[in-house]
């Protein structure tokens, strides 16, 4: 049975193994936040104006509690979470890059600031459930990406799959890039226009969009395939050319699925977040799907040994019942 597709075939470092736990405590803590935010947030999507007013007042009072609590709770996780963004932030800066740390630390700060002040002043919008979830899908997304780089970061890979890898990873790098500046200018643009026609929408708009600009799927797209895989030919290392060159020829073909896959699903949705129909917290949840679903296509490579396997079996017992 093949391993893992996240298997690593080589010890890992003392800075290696100390880089995982602390991504797994941001993540974790990620994930811990979310969760009870979330539970925070409940009374807040519950009021309605109809009813009593001392039942309207007592509602508002445990809103406005819970609002601080979240608060609260989202601190740790946009400061230490969300770290690596902001560290990515100022690398791209310092580069002049446009990377998806850009965008990603756009939308933190579009929906974490104005929340705190609408907290503090107790009265508008918060977001808090939006960031919360955004930071642990988004770690999570990257959790993932991280592992699948780690095992292809082995020295045992062959130059045919180094060949494979190389144009499609810059392929992806081109898409990335020309996804991200054009979603974050379809953003603004698309929020100026609610700030112009009805501006109490513009904000919900705006972090949507920006959160659905985040290339998590794209930047899947391609490690998690070449993972997969890898992780095929070292299960099998006694696998034929042929059965080889297949490996290699439905790599090629579900690695373009996923980039172009991911592309599309964020093309499609993007209407429907800019015509005010996508929450940040469901535009958060839609950004998650993707990722997965890229996953999940990918399994598929990590599968495809055995059936080829099975499939050269049940050819040699078929020539041999016909001799």
């Amino acid at each position: 049975m093949p391993k893992s597709i996240f298997s690593i075939n080589r010890p890992l470092t003392a800075n290696e193994l100390t880089a995982r736990r602390r991504d797994l405590v941001r993540l974790g803590l990620a994930w811990l936040a979310m969760m009870q935010v979330m539970m925070f947030a409940l009374p807040g999507y519950l009021r309605i104006d109809a009813g009593p007013n001392d039942s309207i007042e007592v509602l508002d009072w445990a809103i406005l509690l819970m609002n601080w609590a979240s608060l609260t709770l989202s601190i740790p996780v946009v400061l230490y979470s969300a770290w690596p963004i902001w560290r990515g932030l100022s690398q791209a800066v310092g580069r002049r890059l446009v990377t998806m740390d850009v965008p990603v630390s756009i939308s933190i700060v579009a929906a974490f600031i104005p929340s705190a002040i609408a907290t503090v002043r107790g009265e508008g919008e918060v977001y808090f459930d939006s960031v919360t979830m955004f930071v642990a899908f988004l770690l999570t997304a990257r959790y993932f990406e991280h592992r699948a780089r780690q095992s292809l970061d082995v020295g045992a890979l062959g130059q045919a799959l180094q060949e494979l890898s190389q144009p499609l990873r810059a392929q992806s790098d081109r898409v990335a890039t020309v996804f991200v500046l054009t979603q974050m200018v379809f953003a603004f643009v698309i929020a100026s226009v609610w700030w112009m026609t009805q501006p109490e929408h513009a904000l919900d708009v705006l972090v949507a969009l920006l959160v659905m600009s985040c290339p998590c799927a794209l930047s899947l797209a391609i490690p998690i395939s070449l993972a997969a895989t890898h992780a095929s030919l070292a299960a099998y290392p006694d696998m034929s050319e042929a059965e080889r060159a297949e490996l290699f020829t439905r790599t090629r073909i579900i690695a373009k699925q996923n980039l172009f896959g991911a592309l599309g699903w964020h093309v499609l949705t993007m209407p429907l977040a800019a015509a005010g129909l996508v929450t940040p917290w469901l535009a958060a949840l839609l950004m998650f799907v993707s990722s997965m679903a890229v996953i999940l296509n990918a399994w598929r490579l990590y599968r495809l040994p055995e059936r080829l396997v099975h499939a050269a079996r049940r050819a040699v017992s078929s020539s041999q019942a016909a001799a």
